[in-house]
C-alpha cells in the first residue's frame, strides 16, 4: 500500500505526462462494469454512462476533463445521422474520437425523441469507446480479453525523465512497471536509486 507521499509524488508525475500519456494511462488502468442486461441476446453490456463514471477516477488525478458532443450530420440518406465526439482535454490540448449513427425512423413500439435518444446513446457510447480503446467483443461475457500492451520506456524518451524524478523522490519503481515495459538500461538505472 503507497503512503500518502508516495501518492502526493506519483499524482504530481502523472499531471505532468503529456496529454497522449494521460490518454494512455486511462486506456490501459480503464475497467468499467457492464451494468445493463440485453434480454433479448442474453448478456451484459456497459453504457455511455458506465464508461463516464469510470473515468472520473482519472479526471482529478490526470488533471484532464471528457466531455461528449453531438451533432445533426447533413444526410441525403433518408434519415438523420447523429455525430457523437468524445473529447479529452487538459486545459493545453485535446483529443478527440467519432461514431456516426444513422437514426431508424422506422423503429416500431418508440416514439421520436426514443428513437434519436437510443441513437444518441448508441453514438456515445461509441465515441468513447474509440477514445479509451473498449472493445466490447472482447470482454469476459463475450470471450477471454487479450492483455494490453505496455509502452516502452528506454533512457532516451522524455517520459524517463519523470519516472527518474519519481523514483529518486521515493516513488516506486513497481509503479513505473505497471505502467510501462522497462528497457534493460532504464531498470538498472531506476532499480539502483
Amino acid at each position: 500500500m503507497a503512503t500518502k507521499k508516495e501518492e502526493n509524488v506519483q499524482e504530481t508525475l502523472e499531471r505532468d505526462f503529456t496529454l497522449t500519456e494521460k490518454l494512455a494511462i486511462i486506456q490501459t488502468e480503464f475497467k468499467s462494469k457492464k451494468s445493463r442486461f440485453n434480454s433479448f441476446g442474453k448478456y451484459n453490456f456497459r453504457s455511455a454512462e458506465d464508461i463516464l463514471e469510470a473515468t472520473k477516477p482519472f479526471l482529478l488525478r490526470l488533471g484532464v476533463s471528457v466531455t461528449v458532443t453531438e451533432d445533426l450530420v447533413e444526410s441525403n440518406q433518408g434519415f438523420p445521422i447523429l455525430r457523437s465526439t468524445a473529447i479529452i482535454s487538459d486545459g493545453d490540448g485535446a483529443i478527440h474520437a467519432v461514431a456516426i449513427v444513422g437514426v431508424d425512423l422506422d423503429q416500431k413500439g418508440m416514439q421520436m425523441p426514443q428513437k434519436f435518444g437510443s441513437a444518441s446513446s448508441y453514438g456515445k457510447k461509441y465515441a468513447l469507446g474509440n477514445l479509451f480503446l473498449i472493445d466490447d467483443t472482447q470482454d469476459a461475457d463475450h470471450g477471454k480479453a487479450e492483455p494490453v500492451a505496455k509502452a516502452k520506456l528506454d533512457v532516451s524518451d522524455p517520459a524517463f525523465d519523470k519516472a527518474l524524478q519519481f523514483v529518486t523522490t521515493g516513488g516506486k519503481l513497481e509503479t513505473i512497471k505497471n505502467k510501462y515495459e522497462l528497457s534493460k538500461e532504464a531498470e538498472l538505472i531506476l532499480s539502483k536509486l
